[in-house]
């Protein structure tokens, strides 16, 4: 037994080692991030930068909450980050329950055009969407930024949830009917519980996409400003010819914090509800 523990012991710590190697290397752009936000101008503009501050300063965030709409920036993205989300998760639900437990016509071909959806860069997409957005008469607000990102929300939610729906037994489905459940209660009371870490887990997805979406804002929300959300107040302290990168990088730090909160607190249900696994 202590002769394989030693044989184990290494493997072990080199997978230690490359983790933790690993999560600095993602890690320090964010810390560099944050440090550049407490860093007074005359060492971020210096020819030696340092990995440190002897002199941390608030000046750049007060600059960022002192600009009048920077509330109204962090409340749109609010509004349009949580509807994707809400909306995104319920269609998805249905419509992975719906290729799961359903026979019908074209489905394998569908599944398959929700692999395809994922492969189209959105860039490509944005000309054709400004013109659609146009003709719906969405353009300057925010529904112009939620629906996109609902529509590119939903083939990766549909195809990572019908694993969850897969999962649940037949058998538990049945018996739910036996005992007089409809479909409906045995959707929401019974189902929708079971995949809910599914749902945890492209809610992370939908939320971060529509959180730091920066390209439709800038070119969808074309002139009435009240309706820009958080990434477009980045070009506020971004001048070409004398750019704040205090406020940049303040302004970032600020943008970070709800995503990072929302990601632990998912996080913990999602583990939590992992544990609880069906057992058929």
């Amino acid at each position: 037994m202590n002769l394989l523990a030693r044989v184990r012991r290494p493997g072990r710590l080199v997978a230690e080692t490359s983790a933790l190697l690993i999560a600095v290397v993602v890690a320090f752009p964010l810390y560099w991030m944050v440090l550049s936000a407490f860093k007074p101008a005359s060492e971020i503009e210096s020819a030696e930068p340092r990995p440190w501050t002897t002199a941390p300063s608030l000046d750049a965030f007060r600059r960022v909450f002192g600009q009048q709409d920077f509330g109204r920036y962090f409340v749109n993205s609010l509004v349009v980050a949580g509807s994707v989300v809400l909306v995104s998760a319920f269609i998805a639900f249905l419509a992975a329950t719906a290729v799961t437990r359903f026979r019908f016509r074209f489905r394998t071909t569908l599944l398959i055009m929700f692999l395809v959806a994922q492969m189209v860069p959105v860039e490509a997409l944005t000309i054709p969407l400004f013109f659609q957005m146009r003709d719906f008469g969405l353009l300057n607000t925010l529904g112009s930024l939620i629906l996109p990102h609902i529509a590119f929300s939903l083939p990766f939610a549909i195809w990572m949830l019908r694993g969850f729906v897969k999962a649940v037994p037949e058998a538990l489905e049945e018996a739910a009917y036996i005992d007089g459940a409809s479909r409906a209660r045995f959707l929401w009371q019974i189902l929708f519980p079971l995949v809910l870490p599914g749902l945890v887990a492209t809610s992370v997805f939908s939320f971060i996409s529509a959180w730091n979406d920066f390209l439709y804002a800038k070119s969808f929300i074309i002139s009435d400003t009240s309706q820009s959300t958080l990434p477009m107040a980045l070009l506020v302290f971004y001048k070409p010819d004398d750019p704040d990168w205090g406020g940049v990088m303040a302004a970032s730090t600020v943008m970070t914090i709800p995503v990072l909160v929302f990601f632990v607190l998912v996080q913990r249900r999602l583990v939590s509800g992992l544990g609880g696994a069906v057992k058929d």
